[in-house]
């Protein structure tokens, strides 16, 4: 009888002198996942399309080295805010804390030596069907400039059916605000670039930024405009329009509202096609936003193991998070953290065009971007 299983082997020294390896998730269902203990990386994932080929369909790099140049977080797991906290600072409970500026005067994805930097520490787990791997973290009271010791749980799980569940788990010894994402790199063709991919995210508002990433206020309707992403658009026609939004982040690095708007239950929140249709992702999401990056920042310097250069718009980026500086705008969605309770997060990546699970319903009509 087949089984998941999980394998391991070294995969280089990082900068600090730990060791670090990869561990590779496979499923019954031929989707296989491999993931470093340096940054959480999920380094690849392979998922068969519709005729049974399998391909690679993160973009990923060849050494922890080059992880370690602090390029774009392909497949990193962020922390410990994902997204932008403006100026690096933030009040809590009526004490102002600094964050290391390290994107336009702005701290991003937890300062300059985030989650992404820390080698963890890796713990195999199976029950048959189940391929599973719990990395674990110890952040220290005031490591880039957070308040309180937080302890950090992520477990990467590859079902029968051939989902990868990401589960992310948080405690505190003081108030705090966390909110933890995984930045993989999706191009479902498995080459080439993702203006030919379909996108349908289940929410009728987003946050409109200014030319640092930072949101300019409350949530505006999708209505009209390219974010109208209710019914599956192509992402060519949406990152080339001559939308203000667009044009100043040069396509998409903005964050939906999902349904609810708060942390809750498990929820659809996105879909995501190939081309023809040979592969399909499904997102689902226990958080309040979805953070849609098109790779606009790519230029081709960066290559993977088969030489594959990393081009301007070759992958899609689907960060389950709280919303960017949530911390300084009490009208959104809380990312406090406190004593006595847990942060959680689960997101899952499925694929329906698998058969391995019931498919969500959307409609698939493609409407162009205005």
């Amino acid at each position: 009888m087949l089984r998941s299983t999980v394998r391991h082997r070294p995969f280089g020294t990082a900068p600090s002198g730990e060791e670090v390896g990869l561990w590779r998730l496979e499923s019954t269902s031929g989707v296989y996942a491999e993931i470093l203990t340096y940054g959480g990386v999920l380094h690849s994932l392979g998922v068969p399309d519709t005729e049974g080929g399998t391909a690679d369909v993160i973009l990923s790099l060849t050494s922890v080295d080059q992880y370690a140049e602090k390029g774009p977080y392909l497949g990193a797991l962020i922390g410990r805010y994902a997204n932008r906290i403006a100026h690096g600072r933030f009040t809590l409970d009526g004490t102002t804390h600094h964050i290391p500026l390290n994107d336009r005067g702005h701290a991003l994805h937890g300062g300059p030596e985030g989650f992404d930097t820390r080698v963890w520490d890796a713990h195999p787990l199976t029950d048959g069907d189940t391929a599973a791997l719990r990395l674990t973290l110890h952040s220290p009271d005031g490591d880039m400039g957070f308040p309180g010791a937080l302890d950090v749980a992520v477990t990467y799980s590859l079902d029968s059916a051939g989902t990868l569940s990401v589960d992310c788990t948080a405690t505190t010894d003081r108030p705090t605000v966390v909110s933890l994402t995984n930045h993989a790199y999706f191009n479902l063709a498995g080459a080439g670039d993702v203006l030919g991919h379909t996108l349908q995210i289940d929410s009728t508002a987003y946050l409109p930024v200014d030319g640092d990433g930072i949101p300019l206020g409350p949530l505006q309707d999708v209505t009209g405009t390219p974010f109208d992403l209710t019914s599956p658009r192509l992402l060519g026609d949406c990152v080339g329009s001559a939308d203000e939004q667009i044009s100043r982040a040069g396509g998409y690095d903005h964050c939906w509202a999902l349904a609810g708007r708060e942390p809750g239950p498990l929820r659809y929140a996105a879909r995501l096609t190939a081309p023809a249709e040979t592969r399909v992702m499904e997102v689902w999401t226990t958080a309040p936003g979805v953070q849609v990056y098109t790779a606009n920042h790519l230029d081709g310097s960066l290559a993977d193991g088969t030489g594959r250069s990393h081009e301007r718009h070759g992958a899609v980026c689907l960060e389950t998070q709280h919303f960017p500086d949530a911390p300084n705008r009490p009208e959104y969605p809380s990312a406090v953290l406190r004593p006595g309770t847990t942060a959680h997060r689960r997101t899952e990546f499925r694929f329906p065009h698998l058969g391995g699970g019931a498919e969500h319903s959307t409609g698939l009509l493609e409407e162009a971007c205005d």
